[in-house]
């Protein structure tokens, strides 16, 4: 039970530092849109290999952010791209 509560800790602590390098990386570089929607999804996949059975909630709470963090940064939505993609 310890070493189980212990894992899920370790997960939870590294998808917080996905999440948080990624947003970083959004803001602080000045990689293109395209880098960046690969990197988000790769972000996702990285996550859902942690969690696979949360995509819902990464969609409700971590795809928001970065689709904030696209709109500020290159004035385009993150749904859009993803009908181009």
């Amino acid at each position: 039970m310890e070493d189980e509560l212990k894992e899920e800790e370790r997960k939870i602590r590294r998808m917080r530092f996905l999440i948080n390098l990624t947003q970083s990386i959004i803001i602080q570089s000045d990689l293109s849109l395209r880098e960046v929607l690969t990197l988000t999804e790769e972000t996702k996949m990285a996550v859902l290999g942690l969690f696979p059975d949360k995509e819902s909630v990464y969609d409700l709470i971590y795809a928001p952010r970065f689709s904030r963090l696209i709109y500020e940064k290159y004035g385009i939505s993150k749904d859009l791209t993803d009908a181009i993609n």
